[in-house]
């Protein structure tokens, strides 16, 4: 696998950003439940869960008629590379039951258990096989951006150079997204 990394801000303390999604069931939790679930296995890695936002519902996309998906974005830290987060965000999906998409792109945008996403990694810029970061499509995305902006309003997308605030004002996908469930009850389990 070939990548590519840049550093735009060596010093930045720019943080580490994971996106949570699901739109089915997995094993009979809830959305909060999965999450709770989410975030004990990242620390079980020794990957530190520094904020989680609340818990944001939205329409599906792109087809409005399947489940509703709840998503939220978690502040990490670890030791791990981008490349190894990744690796371990896939083995979380796969164990949720999650299929990811073949290389004819089937099931792209379907239906899922859990979806993790690696918005950011710092202020670095990474472009490769099965790695982008950040994510090409975050920025216009209102399920993304929004639970971004709650817990991290001045993070600034190191392409774009504009905070999530600024971004999430902009959205074109996902624009019903709101704020479903507040996530208090979790926050306490890693302070």
């Amino acid at each position: 696998m070939s990548l590519t990394h840049y550093h735009i801000t060596p010093d930045s303390e720019q943080g580490i950003f994971i996106a949570y999604g699901a739109n089915l069931p997995w094993g009979g939790h809830s959305a909060m439940q999965a999450l709770v679930n989410v975030v004990k296995q990242l620390q079980s890695e020794n990957i530190s869960v520094k904020a989680v936002s609340s818990l944001w519902q939205s329409e599906a996309w792109p087809d409005p008629a399947d489940p509703p998906y709840m998503n939220a974005v978690l502040k990490v830290e670890t030791s791990d590379s981008p490349e190894q987060l990744l690796e371990y965000l896939h083995k979380i999906e796969a164990e949720a039951g999650r299929v990811r998409y073949t290389s004819d792109h089937k099931n792209v945008n379907a239906p899922r258990t859990l979806d993790l996403d690696m918005i950011a990694y710092h202020d670095q810029v990474i472009s490769g096989d099965g790695l982008i970061v950040p994510h090409p499509r975050a920025h216009e995305r209102g399920f993304v951006m929004g639970p971004l902006a709650e817990i991290a309003p001045d993070w600034v997308h190191p392409v774009l150079k504009r905070t999530a605030s600024d971004l999430y004002a902009e959205v074109t996908v996902g624009r019903d997204a709101h704020i479903a469930e507040t996530t208090d009850e979790i926050r306490v389990s890693y302070s």
